[in-house]
């Protein structure tokens, strides 16, 4: 399944022990294909496992992937661009939702381009905890690598014009 440019989609995160981690309630999708799902937020709620919830601060453009173990979340500050980036599984989607894999690594990247791996003790307990295979491991790994790589060398969604154009859209009243 694609989803329609302009359609509202919910987010579903899971863990690789397949219990849930986080729904983001609403996303309107900016662009799709069989490869990628870019979508756009502001002020949604976020619910978490336990039920507690949360409304992002800031706007976001969010980039999913087919063929990536990542998302990007270019997040729109007062000064400049920050992202987030997810180190997850490719998306599936259904009629219920988009969903993925969390495996705990992330990227935050900075307005000013510096960048910090987080949650490596959260990925050494899960792996440990549930079970990660060798094979899995690896790609994980590679996959951060490549990320780093993609941030270092501003490429795809890691410009900022870019994030703010499809936010500009998303502002605008959509797309065609």
């Amino acid at each position: 399944m694609i989803p329609m440019i302009n359609q509202d989609i919910q987010i579903q995160s899971y863990k690789h022990d397949e219990t849930l981690h986080r729904i983001w309630e609403k996303a309107t999708v900016l662009y799709s294909n069989d490869k990628v799902i870019i979508v756009a937020n502001k002020r949604t709620k976020v619910i978490e496992a336990n039920g507690r919830f949360w409304h992002t601060r800031e706007p976001s453009v969010t980039w999913f992937f087919k063929d990536k173990w990542f998302n990007i979340i270019g997040i729109i500050k007062r000064d400049g661009v920050a992202y987030y980036c997810n180190i997850a599984s490719p998306y599936l989607i259904d009629e219920e939702a988009l969903k993925y894999i969390d495996y705990d690594l992330d990227v935050k990247v900075l307005c000013n381009r510096t960048y910090t791996t987080l949650d490596r003790n959260e990925y050494n307990k899960h792996q440990e905890k549930m079970g990660y295979s060798q094979e899995l491991k690896v790609i994980i790994e590679k996959e951060l690598l490549k990320l780093i790589h993609m941030i270092e060398n501003t490429e795809g969604p890691f410009n900022d014009e870019v994030v703010m154009d499809w936010y500009s859209k998303y502002t605008n009243g959509g797309l065609k």
